[in-house]
């Protein structure tokens, strides 16, 4: 193109108000204007023979050449826009858009190109995405998901970490039926949780942030804190969207309990061990003490203690010297304190306190602290003044016996802690009587030793025995002979002559006399015992065989409930046999697994619908078909064996509860019986955590016997591992013993469980109805689930609902069936023709 063409061109674009360029359909540049040249031209010269080419980003160009050929072979036609970029100072690029239109000028093909800026447009959208991605960053290191929601249109959108929380992958799984997501809400929870949701879009501050707990995808429940406002409302004031994060808090939740119970135990702890805790601060010159410091120096809990005269006027003169002397050092260089010391109370009484203090300097305010417990320890003191007196008269008692060497025959012949001769000297005498002659064997086995022995110490058992040998030694006849031959078993020989009438009062004496409670070291204890009476009638009888057949009696007598005697006949020694017999045949049906369970269902109160099941043990016998407990339960105990019964029959329920709960069958629990033996095993916890039980699915039903005679820290510490594994702790047979509340409370159980004994008068006892119902009122004070065994008539039901029971037991509703006629029953509803209304 010619110079006048080309100058023509410049001026016809010169007064554009934006930048422009007229270019050849081959890409030369032939005239701009100012604008162009200015903000586009580049580095480029500035001549006619330019390319479009050479002032447009390398990156463009492919681009650029793209746009041309389509031109060129006529593929587009009219305007055309394109984003470009160009190389500027400093090597920035700068943005812009460029336009194309197609026109001729003087027959000559020509582009006519105009280019907007968008540099700002740009960097404002570019900030902004980089704005969405920090915010996103955030949210994700955060774990927040974000909701939204229209309340007008009803709209819920949400982030894939919103949806990740609760452990989906897709939109498309969750429940967006308003109703179903209610019940996905943990029952507890939903009231609460609605009313926020509903306070919350309201834009309720007290609101803005609350938790609640819903079923996770994998079936946990999980906790969920949710933090959401209103922010757009209509012209009324209605809110119409609100917008918030979701956060999963199941970890910090399950931290906050774990505190609250640690600090509950704590207080507990303290209650129980009478220790009074204080602080002071040194610097300021007050103190706090809690209520139990104020009780151990009988300072009225109104008073204040400032640090200094007020304590130190307490020190008995005596100690007050010393005590302050190292007290002060303590303070002085931060060191732990440790000390022990008398006060004189305001009553004038003195008190033995042991101390043990911590100072420290407080962070940030710099002040000089101390931090303590004290504790009072005057009957500790008194008692090892009384141990050291003992002591010395022990040791005073062991030198005069040094020096008496005629003392070894008595101690090779007696036993140590009773003085009583022992299994040596009884077979003494039985040798001399081998000539005949009357004679009469009591042997006698103390009931309830053993869990004495184990659960309150051997001390404790040593103050048992000593006191059975005391009243033997009462009740039997100057010439009679007593022995005690094993650890809790003790031997009367009497030489009679006449009729043995008297062998029997001296037994029931025995037992009257054995069966009353005794104080220990502060606690109550009681024993009992069991005897078996043998007499010799024929002269030939060896008296060593008499001695056995007193042991086969006692064994009797043990047998049929113990706490009584039994004097041997011949007919025992076959009972003897068959004892042994069925001992082998229980082992050998633990070998092939013929302890089954049968179950017994229980009802809501209320409702009567099925709220669980108790298993219960039966025997399979191969010869004799279903045998119950009481034709098994008695020797098994002698065998030891009924923890391995509790084991079998607890794995077989498992599998029968799995199996019900895949076909639907609605029976959310069982109970299984524990014996006291299988809760002093210390692998508990670790034999039922391989079993794999699911937490709320099965409880463990302890006789009430048990928590009140063998609760000691083995069974504490399996309770306490249980609960952790989510199995309940039940109460059986409650009322049929001497439970208290404080032993409630300690055991804390779940569910307790009215005896049937107590159940079975209330038709036609309103005092038992009072005394049922002031079980279900414990109960319910201490929030522990009621359920009456033995209901056995409409009436009943009638009557325990009225009283508030929760669950329901007993021949009225469902009699004990195996496993095999579960379902058929359940699907019946057979039991709710019972019902009273």
């Amino acid at each position: 193109m010619g110079d006048d063409k080309r100058c023509a061109l410049t001026m016809m674009l010169a007064p554009l108000p934006f930048a422009a360029a007229a270019l050849a359909m081959d890409g030369r540049i032939v005239a701009t204007n100012a604008l162009f040249e200015t903000q586009w031209g580049g580095q480029a010269p500035q001549t006619g023979n330019r390319a479009l080419g050479e002032i447009v980003a390398e990156a463009d160009l492919a681009k650029l050449a793209t746009l041309f050929a389509d031109l060129t072979r006529g593929e587009k036609a009219g305007p055309l826009t394109v984003e470009l970029r160009f190389p500027a100072a400093e090597g920035r690029l700068r943005v812009g858009l460029a336009g194309f239109t197609p026109y001729e000028y003087e027959k000559t093909p020509l582009l006519l190109m105009q280019i907007a800026p968008l540099d700002e447009q740009v960097a404002r959208e570019e900030a902004l995405r980089a704005q969405e991605q920090r915010a996103e960053y955030a949210l994700t290191a955060s774990k927040l998901g974000v909701w939204d929601h229209n309340l007008k249109t009803g709209v819920f959108e949400f982030s894939d970490l919103w949806l990740s929380i609760r452990g989906f992958t897709s939109p498309d799984q969750l429940i967006h039926n308003n109703e179903e997501w209610i019940n996905q809400l943990h029952p507890d929870d939903r009231e609460r949780t609605l009313h926020a949701i509903e306070r919350q879009n309201r834009g309720d501050p007290d609101y803005a942030v609350f938790r609640y707990r819903i079923r996770h995808k994998n079936g946990n429940w999980i906790w969920i804190e949710c933090r959401g406002m209103c922010v757009e409302w209509d012209e009324y004031g209605n809110p119409l969207r609100s917008t918030g994060t979701d956060a999963d808090v199941t970890s910090r939740q399950d931290w906050e309990d774990n505190m609250t119970a640690q600090a509950q135990r704590l207080r507990l702890a303290l209650d129980v061990s009478r220790i009074g805790v204080f602080e002071a601060n040194l610097t300021t010159g007050t103190s706090n003490w809690d209520e139990r410091m104020y009780a151990i120096y009988g300072v009225p809990v109104e008073q204040e203690i400032p640090v200094g005269s007020a304590w130190e006027s307490m020190l008995h003169p005596e100690d007050k010297a010393r005590v302050l002397a190292k007290m002060e050092y303590h303070l002085e260089n931060l060191l732990p304190h440790s000390d022990e010391f008398r006060v004189i109370r305001a009553d004038g009484t003195i008190a033995y306190i042991r101390s043990r203090s911590l100072p420290f300097i407080e962070p940030g305010t710099g002040h000089r602290k101390v931090i303590g417990a004290d504790w009072d320890v005057s009957e500790d003191v008194e008692l090892q003044k009384q141990l050291r007196q003992a002591r010395d008269l022990a040791e005073a008692r062991n030198v005069a016996l040094e020096a008496a060497r005629a003392s070894i025959e008595h101690n090779a012949l007696h036993d140590h802690l009773t003085g009583l001769p022992n299994r040596r000297y009884l077979d003494r005498v039985l040798h001399d009587e081998a000539d005949g002659g009357n004679l009469s064997i009591l042997h006698i086995d103390l009931d309830r030793f053993k869990q004495i022995n184990d659960t309150q110490g051997h001390s404790v058992g040593d103050a048992m025995l000593k006191h059975a040998a005391a009243v033997l030694a009462r009740c039997a006849r100057a010439e009679d002979f007593l022995a005690r031959i094993g650890g809790d078993e003790f031997v009367i020989v009497a030489r009679s002559k006449g009729p043995q009438h008297h062998l029997v009062s001296l037994a029931d004496r025995i037992i009257n006399e054995l069966r009353k409670p005794i104080s220990v070291d502060g606690n109550q204890c009681r024993i009992g015992a069991s005897i078996g009476i043998a007499s010799r009638d024929d002269a030939s009888l060896d008296a060593r065989q008499l001695l056995q057949n007193a042991d086969i009696a006692l064994y009797r007598a043990k047998n049929l409930g113990r706490n009584r005697f039994e004097v041997f006949s011949s007919g025992m020694q076959h009972e003897i046999v068959n004892a042994k017999k069925v001992s082998d045949e229980i082992l050998r049906a633990l070998e092939q697994s013929e302890f089954v369970p049968w179950y017994q269902f229980q009802f809501d109160a209320r409702t009567l619908d099925i709220c669980g099941a108790e298993t219960l043990a039966r025997w399979q016998h191969p010869e004799r078909g279903i045998l119950t407990p009481d034709r098994f339960l008695p020797i098994a105990e002698d065998l030891d064996a009924v923890a391995d019964i509790d084991a079998q029959i607890l794995e077989k329920g498992l599998i029968d509860f799995r199996r019900w709960q895949s076909t639907g069958l609605g029976i959310p629990k069982i109970s299984v019986n524990v014996s006291a033996r299988r809760l002093h095993d210390p692998h508990l916890h670790q034999t039922v955590r391989e079993l794999g039980i699911q937490p709320g699915t099965v409880s463990f039903e302890l006789l009430e016997s048990i928590f009140l005679d063998d609760f000691d820290a083995a069974v504490a510490e399996n309770l306490k591992n249980l609960r952790r594994q989510g199995i309940a702790i039940e109460i059986d047979d409650f009322g049929s013993g001497h439970a208290s509340i404080v032993s409630l409370v300690r055991l804390a159980p779940a569910t307790l469980k009215i005896d049937r004994e107590l159940v079975t008068p209330l038709s036609n006892s309103q005092e038992q109805r009072k005394l049922v119902g002031s079980i279900i009122d414990i109960g319910r004070s201490l929030n522990i689930r009621v359920v009456a065994e033995g209901v056995e008539t409409a009436e009943h039901i009638r009557i325990l609902r009225d009283l508030g029971c929760d669950a329901l037991q007993g021949y009225a509703l469902a009699r004990p069936i195996p496993a095999s006629q579960v379902e058929a029953f359940v699907r019946s509803d057979a039991w709710r023709s019972a019902d009273p209304d």
